[in-house]
């Protein structure tokens, strides 16, 4: 239990020195750097090489890192069980998302979660595809939730759902009628496409040239909410899934089309953890919430 010394290592690491890290910690630097030293001793090997001020690890200190990260992870899982086992039903949850889910999907999620549990924090951060997955494996987010997340042995899968693309317009378009729609009927229409970053282009790029339809959008972005106001602005319509607009659904401010192309592949979400370690008992609950929550949403069309 040298949670201290444990935590004092992680900070040096994660402000790249021993200053920042004391100011963070609201401590002297020398208690830090004293802390780090007697570590040292104990060890018998040097943690940080010190270059002109700077420190950076050596490979002894990579592998004491990832132990120190390692303990603290299950430190902080073994408070909450400690919370939950004694009913107080409090702790703090990373979710990394994408930044349309942490705008569409998330927000009624965890406002209905917290109505529910008001003693945990939550923490939404949105990062790319890429770096859901890295910020799970390496600990600093519970939970990862994203279309089509990489494969990695180190993450394990929660929950999957597939979505349909679909035509996103406003009421009165007069695609809003239809009851699905092929990408061919969308060509007539000016089209705000999310930019190639984005796993969603990949698989319209895909559709467009398997149909041999060429297309130059009028607008692009990999923001979602960009590209919802150009559709209600009247600027043209969007390609996008039903949770991408799903706050914008409920008030009948847009109208998702399904498309209907039968070589159109659905994008699969994706709701992963850690492969090793157990969840804290607080992220167990978000986890639960969010598998029902996809659920219900779940199903052709929707």
């Amino acid at each position: 239990m040298h949670a201290r010394v444990l935590r004092y290592l992680d900070e040096v690491v994660r402000r790249g020195s021993i200053r920042k890290a004391a100011e963070y910690l609201h401590v002297a630097p020398t208690a830090v750097n004293r802390q780090i030293l007697d570590l040292e001793a104990e060890l018998g090997a040097p943690l940080f090489e010190r270059i002109h001020r700077r420190l950076r690890l050596t490979p002894t200190g990579e592998m004491v890192l990832a132990h120190v990260r390692s303990t603290l992870r299950e430190h902080a899982a073994l408070r909450e069980r400690i919370a939950e086992f004694k009913g107080a039903r409090r702790g703090e949850i990373t979710v990394a998302a994408t930044a349309g889910l942490a705008g569409s999907f998330l927000p009624s999620l965890v406002h209905e979660f917290r109505q529910r549990h008001p003693g945990i924090a939550v923490r939404v951060v949105d990062l790319p595809i890429d770096g859901i997955s890295a910020a799970v494996e390496a600990g600093d987010a519970d939970l990862g939730l994203g279309y089509d997340l990489p494969g990695r042995p180190a993450l394990r899968t929660l929950a999957v759902s597939e979505w349909q693309i679909g035509a996103i317009v406003p009421p009165r378009h007069a695609l809003a009628r239809q009851s699905s729609v092929l990408l061919g009927e969308c060509i007539g229409h000016p089209l705000i496409l999310p930019a190639p970053p984005l796993t969603i282009r990949t698989l319209l790029d895909e559709a467009f040239a398997r149909n041999a339809i060429e297309v130059t959008p009028v607008a692009e972005s990999t923001s979602m909410a960009f590209i919802q106001r150009l559709v209600m602005l009247g600027e043209g319509i969007a390609l996008l899934n039903p949770l991408d607009v799903m706050e914008e659904r409920s008030r009948n401010a847009l109208v998702f089309v399904p498309l209907r192309d039968a070589h159109l592949q659905r994008q699969t979400l994706v709701l992963a953890a850690r492969a090793r370690g157990q969840l804290s008992a607080a992220a167990d609950l978000m986890a639960e919430s969010m598998g029902q929550a996809l659920a219900r949403l779940f199903g052709p069309g929707r």
